[in-house]
């Protein structure tokens, strides 16, 4: 069988691997245009904030790894056209200009995702960066060195990490958000405010509500928002990713943002073509619906999946939580599933109870404080999200969760679920059993009040 893998994203290298280990003797042939591949652009801000040395570590695999396994591998080639019906592609070599056609019986699609630039008068300044590929990190680092003001525009993940390596790292530095808060899509508006504070104490100034509508000036970059301007040396675009995927438009299933369609075997509505990665949707579990959330977690995950399944649907994609974390200023912040806000958009009967505590006996040497907000649908008494938020290491925390989520667990099976106790590490109860306890006592005091009622 001959394997076609477009795009060697984190999602294209797991599968070339899972098939050349499965199967030593499949041709499988790859087909990047860019020069290099697996870079991993969650090292951008570890790489800006001096605690990883190289960037070249940011990637974890590169095309000799490939070969070596059995794949060709074909470097600064861009694929043209698909042609889905008659199973053929069109492919330029970027250094020559030659162009050929090429045939494949499976196609993997891996071709990630690009940077959601604004149409914003102006954006084409010099000045003006975006974030996200190995290129793209070099020119932020370099930067950084000969402009002192930073601008970040967007308060997603890579917006925030971004500010914390910048102000780290002796700069000036303004963080833009167009919402009533950072960090939306994975956190409540409460739990927000601690993340802001945190930034806002490490000299981070942070703007909400504010949309961004152009940019101006030479020396300095000028940024014209609906409330008022800003000025800096430097400005970051971090606003999002867009699904790459025009290769296929009209010719599989997708979604109304460009994202490819897959079922549980991360193939598409193409039978001979399977998707994993930025260019596709997930699999929700707190939903139960298809979902655009640009993760390489998920990446590698579904990318090893299409590595398998091209040779027969052997083995079910079991979905994701969008489980997730970063360290900032040395806090944890992590989260999974719904938050309660996106709970109640989508007509769940969501409820959520906060715990705030420390994690471990106050008779210990030393303990933190930890918020933990659990999501949970009132009716079933399902959870559905939490969120962690301490000084103190939690982001495992959200691992479990994820897990149960996965597993439809309970608030009353979170509430006495085997954890163990030491010291060390918690209370007789652990934190986790004490949050979903407070959720079981929540419903029940709702419960007798309507009853007396």
């Amino acid at each position: 069988m001959k394997v076609i893998v477009v795009g060697c994203t984190h999602a294209g290298t797991a599968a070339v691997d899972q098939i050349l280990q499965d199967h030593p003797g499949t041709e499988v042939t790859v087909y990047e245009r860019d020069d290099n591949i697996s870079f991993l652009s969650c090292g951008i801000a570890l790489y800006l904030g001096h605690r990883v040395k190289r960037l070249e570590d940011m990637f974890y695999a590169d095309p000799d790894d490939l070969e070596k396994l059995g794949a060709k591998v074909f470097m600064k080639h861009d694929v043209l056209k698909i042609d889905a019906k008659n199973k053929k592609l069109m492919i330029e070599d970027i250094k020559s200009g030659n162009v050929f056609e090429d045939t494949y019986d499976k196609l993997i699609m891996t071709t990630g995702s690009y940077v959601q630039v604004p149409p914003i008068m102006g954006i084409d300044n010099s000045k003006i960066l975006m974030c996200k590929s190995y290129a793209q990190a070099q020119e932020i680092y370099d930067s950084a060195k000969e402009n002192k003001h930073i601008t970040i525009v967007g308060g997603g993940y890579i917006g925030v990490e971004l500010a914390e390596s910048y102000a780290n790292t002796d700069h000036e530095v303004t963080l833009i958000q167009s919402g009533d808060q950072i960090l939306n899509h994975y956190i409540d508006k409460s739990m927000s405010e601690n993340v802001e504070k945190l930034l806002v104490d490490n000299g981070v100034k942070v703007f909400l509500n504010e949309r961004v509508s152009g940019f101006s000036g030479d020396d300095q970059v000028v940024i014209e928002t609906d409330v008022g301007e800003h000025k800096a040396d430097l400005v970051i675009v971090c606003t999002g990713f867009i699904a790459n995927t025009d290769l296929l438009r009209g010719q599989v299933e997708m979604d109304r943002r460009g994202a490819i369609v897959i079922n549980d075997y991360v193939q598409t509505s193409d039978p001979d073509i399977y998707a994993a990665g930025d260019a596709c949707t997930v699999n929700f579990n707190p939903t139960g619906k298809p979902a655009y959330m640009p993760l390489a977690t998920n990446a590698i995950r579904q990318g090893a999946l299409a590595g398998m399944n091209v040779f027969g649907n052997v083995q079910k994609y079991m979905g994701t939580q969008a489980t997730s974390g970063m360290e900032l200023f040395e806090h944890t912040v992590a989260s999974t599933g719904l938050t309660l806000k996106n709970a109640l958009a989508l007509d769940f009967d969501a409820d959520a109870v906060v715990y705030h505590d420390y994690y471990r006996p106050s008779y210990m040497p030393t303990t933190e404080m930890l918020t933990i907000r659990l999501v949970y649908d009132k009716g079933n008494r399902k959870i559905l999200g939490a969120q962690f938020f301490s000084k103190h290491e939690v982001a495992q925390s959200a691992n479990t969760i994820s897990v149960m989520i996965q597993n439809k667990n309970t608030i009353d099976d979170l509430a006495f679920i085997d954890m163990l106790f030491q010291p060390n590490y918690d209370n007789p109860f652990n934190y986790l059993n004490l949050v979903g306890q407070m959720a079981v006592a929540k419903e029940r005091d709702e419960k007798l009040s309507k009853t007396e009622k």
